[in-house]
């Protein structure tokens, strides 16, 4: 995925209201970017951090500049939740990831299930493949892993449950990772922070959902599927 024009760098002044973060450029200017994340970003963004910013060319946009990463240790991390379909979908549409070169259809965003959920990729052709797409930045210095949530997450403890549904009828499902940050050396579940989502992915696991893990390599003009990453369950 290109980002065009090419994201700038700023300073967090503060996130407020969840969807709104106060920012200053280098040259002393201030403006007031989306935050396209409800999550608690803990670890990734504090104020004062670095942080790169996208700039809209939708004229009648309200707020012109996208949170998309902050700075840490020199690396990107990925704060817009927006991205990850985006880039999980490109690299579908140009098989590169293993297994999945077969399917010929891809939609998002479709309903499914009994909850009124929708589903963030569904490959058709052979077959019925759902794909939810997690983006993961909680990074445990302690042992060197990426977890995931950052926070209590209901509406991923039901994406679980609808994804073991599908298992049961028949269909493949597929919960995929996106390590958005360069840190970590393997992924795994934040058993501290939802409980009930750990233990509803191990048993999704067990029932047959697919748990696979990605990073990303991202840059202020790009961000784009990388290597796999170990999981930890």
């Amino acid at each position: 995925m290109i980002f065009d024009p090419p994201c700038r760098e700023a300073r967090l002044v503060k996130r407020y209201k969840r969807f709104l973060a106060d920012i200053e450029f280098d040259d002393g200017t201030t403006a007031t970017a989306h935050c396209p994340n409800t999550g608690s970003m803990k670890s990734c963004l504090e104020p004062g951090v670095r942080v790169l910013v996208s700039e809209s060319k939708n004229p009648d946009r309200k707020l012109k500049w996208t949170l998309e990463f902050s700075v840490i240790d020199g690396g990107l991390v990925g704060l817009n939740t927006w991205i990850p379909n985006k880039v999980v979908s490109e690299a579908l549409q140009k098989k590169r990831i293993p297994t999945f070169e077969r399917y010929t259809s891809l939609r998002t965003e479709v309903k499914y299930g009994s909850q009124g959920s929708r589903i963030d990729v569904l490959l058709e052709s052979p077959g019925m493949c759902f794909m939810e797409i997690k983006n993961a930045t909680l990074y445990d210095t302690n042992q060197d892993g990426i977890l995931f949530p950052d926070a209590v997450t209901t509406r991923g403890q039901k994406h679980l449950e609808e994804l073991m549904a599908q298992v049961k009828l028949g269909h493949r499902a597929v919960l995929l990772f996106l390590v958005n940050r360069s840190e970590g050396g393997f992924l795994s579940v934040a058993d501290e922070i939802d409980p009930e989502y750990g233990r509803l992915i191990r048993e999704s696991f067990q029932s047959g959902v697919e748990i696979l893990a990605y990073r990303v390599k991202s840059s202020p003009e790009a961000i784009e599927l990388s290597d796999p990453v170990p999981i930890k369950l």
